[in-house]
């Protein structure tokens, strides 16, 4: 066995998982809220520490003048994980507050990538945003826990952030060895982990009516939509008919 080669096959295999579980894992549970109408399952607390951690990494990157072919995707994920809290805010009848919070967001993420912020505090959230996305994780496994379903938590999300949360852990290997990063990454991905293993305790109490009509739509738009059939596909098989009214 040819270790060298083997580790630079892991090692692009790894950074494929990370931007899947960056770029893509947002469009199901998006396509998912909107065909159902409905949030009912989502923790927003969850979501907005999601955007916050990805929001420092982004914010980071720009102040260190990195290429945006480095970044790019962070700033894709931003902007999903942005819709995806107005989604949330507008079928909970929330509209008018979930524009106010974004417009708050956008604020804030302008002082954060501008001089006016000094470098080191940047740095330092950077470094840290693991611990948000832990945060924002144990948020989402409690309200699973608390309602005794995932509503409408898209099961394919869930599993490709935990494929992410795999990359992570192999990328931070690679880089820092066993290192506190490296470890705070370990329990990020067993957060995921939780969720996921809800998701499919949850088994037969996750599945909305809209998921078939999801299916199709993916199947036939055109290929840019085959992440949202396969999002389907994967809530068909996930559990049986059945739709979760608002609370």
């Amino acid at each position: 066995m040819h270790v060298p080669c083997l580790k630079i096959v892991l090692s692009k295999t790894m950074g494929i998982l990370i931007l899947v579980g960056i770029v893509i894992a947002p469009l199901p549970q998006i396509w998912k809220v909107f065909w159902s109408g409905s949030s009912n399952g989502l923790c927003l607390t969850s979501i907005f520490l999601d955007l916050f951690a990805i929001s420092t990494h982004a914010a980071f990157c720009y102040t260190q003048n990195f290429p945006i072919g480095a970044w790019g995707e962070s700033l894709f994920a931003l902007i999903q994980i942005a819709v995806l809290a107005l989604f949330v805010q507008y079928y909970r009848g929330k509209t008018i507050k979930g524009i106010y919070v974004l417009a708050l967001y956008c604020g804030f993420i302008f002082l954060l990538a501008s001089p006016l912020t000094p470098v080191s505090v940047v740095w330092t959230l950077h470094e840290w945003n693991v611990l948000l996305v832990i945060a924002g994780r144990i948020f989402q496994a409690a309200s699973n826990l608390r309602q005794g379903h995932t509503g409408q938590l898209s099961a394919f999300s869930v599993f490709l952030v935990f494929l992410g949360s795999l990359g992570c852990i192999f990328s931070s290997l690679q880089v820092t060895g066993l290192s506190l990063s490296t470890q705070m990454h370990v329990v990020a991905c067993c957060c995921s982990a939780v969720i996921l293993a809800q998701v499919l305790m949850y088994w037969n109490k996750c599945m909305t009516n809209s998921a078939v009509l999801t299916l199709w739509c993916g199947l036939f738009v055109g290929p840019g939509c085959v992440v949202l059939a396969l999002s389907a596909l994967w809530e068909v098989f996930s559990a049986g008919l059945c739709v979760f009214p608002e609370q």
